[in-house]
């Protein structure tokens, strides 16, 4: 509802659970095929991929869990502290650069946003 309210949906992410005990980790938003097939004709998306992040980052942490790899958990909640921290450092996609109070903030495209990430990971 917040990640609604605030003009964000790919900030949404879903954890399904069955009676039996399996997991399913899902980011909860519908743009990102638009903007694929935005890329496929060679145009520029600026795809939020942060529910996409903590999806992933969610199915290795309980993966790890299971099978007892505290490496690969703590490494989740690395990947997701740099997401964290390169929002808050002001590089963001677009539709975070709209609504953020952050002064100045530099709006990235989907690839950019990536390897801002990956260069705070």
């Amino acid at each position: 509802m917040i990640s609604s309210a605030f003009g964000s949906l790919a900030m949404m992410t879903s954890v399904l659970v069955s009676p039996d005990g399996d997991y399913e980790y899902e980011a909860a938003h519908g743009t990102v095929q638009r903007h694929y097939y935005k890329h496929l004709k060679g145009e520029e998306t600026s795809t939020n991929s942060v529910a996409t992040i903590f999806a992933w980052t969610g199915a290795l942490r309980k993966r790890g869990e299971l099978d007892g790899n505290a490496e690969l958990a703590a490494f989740a909640d690395r990947l997701e502290q740099a997401t964290i921290d390169t929002i808050e450092a002001g590089e963001m996609t677009k539709d975070l650069a709209l609504i953020t109070t952050i002064p100045n903030p530099t709006a990235l495209n989907s690839e950019e946003f990536i390897k801002a990430i990956a260069k705070r990971l």
